[in-house]
């Protein structure tokens, strides 16, 4: 197939969270609506994460890589990067990346506390810790679950974003707000306030 071809076929993958969620078995399929960020605020953030070329965008807890996709797909000349506990989860987002001949996005399985957070300019949070506090509806049980941890990693999250320099950018989707440092000022509401965007000043 030409480059053409392989773009069309590209953006139907893209036309509706259904058409996107077919690139996954029907055991992904089933966490989608919980675990997975929809299209339209993918498309949101992604907007709002690269106000450059090159921009360099980490995804902390990037399940099966549907934001990392969706954002390689409509920023190019963007960097997008996810990481993910559950190998399993890293080997759907890989399989996806292939079938979408996606070159400017790449998958870590590990902690995103062994992430050298200097890397990245900007960052992407679906409230990847909240299943340490949830009862129900986690994603599955191949990792510790815990109060502590999710203490632990907001108190990192927020250390490493403390760190980085003005004019980093953050997006955050049903957040509890614990993770982000004082001086990042809010920009912008979406989605009855569920998509934030931050501004570290």
């Amino acid at each position: 197939m030409n480059l053409a071809g392989q773009k069309i076929q590209r953006k139907s993958w893209f036309d509706s969270d259904f058409n996107f969620h077919s690139l996954y078995p029907p055991s992904i399929r089933a966490l989608a609506k919980r675990h997975w960020t929809p299209l339209h605020i993918a498309r949101k953030a992604c907007s709002f994460l690269t106000p450059e070329k090159n921009s360099r965008v980490l995804d902390i807890g990037s399940g099966v890589g549907k934001f990392c996709l969706s954002a390689a797909n409509q920023e190019p000349g963007s960097l997008f990067f996810g990481v993910e506990q559950r190998c399993n989860l890293i080997a759907h987002a890989e399989t996806a990346k292939a079938i979408l001949n996606l070159k400017n996005v790449f998958f870590t399985h590990g902690n995103f506390t062994q992430l050298d957070f200097r890397q990245y300019d900007h960052f992407y949070f679906f409230n990847a810790f909240y299943e340490n506090l949830a009862c129900f509806d986690k994603i599955d049980n191949s990792i510790d679950y815990s109060g502590e941890l999710f203490n632990y990693y907001n108190r990192y999250l927020y250390q490493q974003l403390a760190q980085k320099p003005a004019g980093t950018r953050l997006a955050t989707f049903h957040t509890l707000e614990d993770e982000i440092p004082p001086n990042f000022y809010l920009v912008d509401a979406d989605a009855d306030d569920l998509l934030k965007c931050w501004i570290k000043i």
